[in-house]
């Protein structure tokens, strides 16, 4: 879990982007798309193609940081595709990134382990 200090904000770019992209591609994107600095201590998202694996870019004060997830049998619930960004709260940042759809709140099924004989 990522826990943002208060008044910080969670940009979503709703279109996808490649994820071969690392800090610095991912940061020169950060202007384009929502008119921020991408220093300012804001989160930036950015998803995948097929949906299932994101991106997190923010600075902590002392450097950019990138969290990355990807999931194996589910996909995250992504806002509609519209130019630009969704600015998204922190709760509905913390449902996302749990894979949980945050218009809903619903969990994903828990994958089932092996039954021991």
């Amino acid at each position: 879990m990522i826990s943002l200090p208060p008044g910080t904000k969670v940009y979503l770019a709703s279109k996808p982007v490649s994820m071969r992209l690392g800090f610095d591609g991912l940061a020169a994107l950060v202007w384009p798309l929502f008119d921020q600095e991408p220093y300012g201590g804001h989160v930036f998202l950015f998803r995948s193609r097929k949906g299932s694996y994101l991106k997190a870019l923010y600075w902590d004060g002392t450097g950019l940081c990138l969290f990355s997830k990807r999931l194996e049998r589910f996909r995250f619930v992504w806002p509609p595709l519209v130019n630009g960004g969704v600015v998204l709260s922190a709760a509905q940042f913390a449902l996302l990134i749990e894979a949980m759809d945050w218009r809903r709140t619903v969990a994903p099924e828990a994958p089932r382990l092996p039954v021991q004989m």
